[in-house]
């Protein structure tokens, strides 16, 4: 066993079970390192203690671990789910991760047309006549909801054909309940007409009928009811109708021919392509839901290479493929919270003990393709080729992020002992006409902004318009506590304090001398400090970078790979505090509302009161007498207002 663990820690490995588990590993901070499931925990969790893993990533990830966590679990399949269910939500900084994307979006089709309406609207209730709309967020039961889809072109693209084919509204019930008369959707042959009643309830919710069919992938039946519907019509000497829905079924004969392959036999499906380069991996998803094609979407996971360099760690295992870990991962943390399809059509095969769980977890049977035929193969071939695209795109971009980075490094005469950690941090001042004053503070690191460390700070107590008192006092919130633990050296506080490397300003010789009186009084080095002060005429790419321990100003040209760096920050850093700034002038204006709520309250009494008081906040600041001395506010009513804003 290691000397370098704890007794207690070395202990609980050596009384392990030789059962299916997950296990936890935590550093001195409690922060969770890496999450592993075992077949057989005793022997599993022993290797890692075991031997000298050197000075090797892996080897520093052991060397940190303080504490351990297990949990026995009854099969394989539950330790697969149980395993990266806790990746999905801890985060540790050992496994392969991909990170939550925004929800996927879904077609809508609403349960009624007019009955959602507001109580105000003294409409008489008419009949059914769902909408079909793109939709993100929670299910409800009142609707039907398809998909998911990959992007919002492909619900976009869905709600279009839609239009085109069956003339479905898409209107707001708020519009929908107001015309008078039938828009331009109408006009184009895009809708039929319901808002106004040109088109009967019954044959509407034929359309909606069919409309449910196209995107559930039954077209056969579709088209041979739209075929019968036709002709009964022919016979019935409704020629008018039956030419109408002659004119969907070669607008959907039209649709059908434009899908690429033929999906007759596959109505809903996953396709899956992993690739894995230089440390980095890809996973490609392509949809199929209804029998279409609908795109797909690329993910980059995280600790790829650590993965990799864990499984030499675990003696007596099966070696499995990076590729194959990178796609069961994804596979288990994935379909944690997304419906999973009956098929999925795979680049390289995963565990069948995954596969049952996910079975069992979803409810359906699943199964899996890895050399599929026909229309399948050109489906994965799509993918393959997507998959390529996307890996080859990131890497690019990253070696090019890699190049900014080692040019500002050499630029400034950073030394890092790590590149790759080389953090900087950028700060802007945002106000309208001196109100609302926000500082925005993003962070670059690891050769990316890293936008989960941004920070917005209100800035308070300072003259209007002051925007070097507000730059003081944003660097004092961010650096002051900061400035103690690395002056106190106190262990655990010093041991997590670490400066930026650079601290950028937006601005020049005035901000950046603010900046440098701040670091003075906090003790701490001047030469991290640069702004970025516009060239001549304010022109992109003739800014100078101004120093704080005084060293004169530098022009790395309008070509420069660094410069185009502190550009990028220093525009991320402005369009973060623009956003923030408003936000908070929207939210102010939004607040106006409530004095309007109080009972004798207009809208011009409101009005001449945030005109005199300059905003919400003055109002509410304002005392009684204050209030009172305005035009048209009584002492009762400017007592009341005094009364409702507390």
């Amino acid at each position: 066993m290691s000397l370098t663990h704890d007794e207690a820690l070395l202990a609980q490995v050596a009384a392990l079970p030789a059962l299916p588990g997950v296990y936890r590993y935590f550093d001195a901070q409690d922060q969770l390192l890496y999450v592993g499931k075992a077949l057989n925990l005793k022997r599993r969790v022993s290797s890692y203690f075991q031997k000298d893993h050197g000075g090797t990533r892996i080897g520093h990830m052991v060397s940190k671990i303080t504490r351990m966590e297990t949990t026995v679990v009854r099969s394989e399949a539950e330790a697969l789910l149980l395993e990266n269910n806790l990746i999905k939500t801890q985060h540790p900084r050992f496994n392969i991760l991909f990170r939550d994307d925004k929800s996927y979006p879904y077609l809508k089709l609403s349960g009624t047309g007019r009955e959602a309406l507001p109580a105000v609207v003294k409409a008489p209730q008419p009949p059914h006549y769902p909408r079909v709309a793109y939709y993100r967020g929670g299910v409800e039961k009142k609707h039907r909801y398809f998909g998911p889809f990959p992007s919002a072109w492909a619900v976009k693209e869905s709600i279009q054909l839609i239009q085109k084919v069956f003339r479905l509204r898409t209107c707001e019930d708020t519009v929908f309940a107001n015309r008078t008369r039938p828009c331009l959707l109408y006009q184009i042959k895009r809708c039929s007409g319901p808002c106004v009643n040109l088109i009967s309830p019954e044959s509407y919710q034929a359309d909606v009928r069919h409309a449910e069919q196209f995107l559930r992938g039954e077209t056969s039946a579709l088209m041979r009811e739209m075929e019968s519907r036709m002709m009964a019509h022919a016979e019935r000497l409704e020629f008018e109708l039956a030419a109408e829905v002659r004119n969907q079924l070669s607008a959907l004969a039209k649709v059908l021919h434009q899908q690429s392959v033929d999906t007759a036999a596959d109505t809903d499906a996953d396709i899956l392509v992993v690739r894995v380069q230089g440390g980095r991996a890809c996973v490609n998803l392509a949809m199929v839901r209804g029998g279409r094609h609908l795109g797909d979407r690329p993910y980059f996971p995280t600790h790829v290479q650590d993965a990799a360099d864990l499984q030499a760690l675990e003696e007596g295992e099966p070696v499995v493929p990076v590729e194959v870990q990178v796609l069961e991962a994804f596979l288990a943390q994935h379909y944690l919270g997304v419906p999973v399809p009956p098929l999925l059509i795979l680049s390289v095969a995963v565990s069948k003990a995954l596969i049952s769980a996910l079975s069992e977890q979803a409810g359906v049977k699943i199964s899996t393709v890895t050399q599929p035929r026909e229309h399948r193969r050109i489906w994965l071939e799509m993918a393959e080729k997507n998959a390529d695209l996307q890996l080859a795109r990131l890497l690019a971009e990253e070696g090019s992020q890699q190049a900014r980075t080692r040019a500002l490094a050499e630029a400034l005469d950073l030394a890092p002992d790590d590149l790759d950690q080389l953090h900087m941090e950028c700060f802007d001042i945002s106000h309208t006409a001196g109100e609302n004053t926000q500082a925005s503070c993003v962070v670059f690191r690891q050769h990316k902004l890293q936008s989960s460390e941004y920070r917005r700070y209100n800035i308070e107590g300072i003259t209007p318009g002051d925007d070097y008192a507000a730059m003081r006092q944003v660097l004092m919130r961010r650096y002051g506590k900061l400035a103690e633990a690395l002056r106190s050296q106190d262990g655990g506080a010093a041991g997590s304090a670490r400066l930026p490397d650079l601290v950028l300003i937006d601005g020049g010789k005035g901000q950046v001398s603010m900046a440098r009186e701040v670091f003075t009084d906090l003790g701490l080095d001047l030469s991290r400090i640069v702004g970025v002060e516009k060239g001549e005429g304010r022109k992109v790419g003739l800014e100078e970078l101004v120093f704080a321990d005084g060293r004169d100003k530098v022009y790395l040209g309008k070509d420069s790979a660094a410069l185009m760096l502190v550009a990028q920050i220093r525009d991320e850093a402005h369009r973060f505090a623009i956003t923030g700034m408003r936000a908070q002038r929207a939210k102010v204006r939004v607040g106006g509302s409530k004095i309007e709520e109080i009972p004798g309250i207009g809208p011009r009494k409101r009005a001449r009161l945030l005109q005199r008081f300059g905003g919400v906040r003055g109002v509410e600041a304002a005392s009684v007498e204050d209030l009172a001395s305005v035009e048209g506010i009584s002492q009762d009513l400017a007592e009341a207002i005094y009364q409702a804003l507390r």
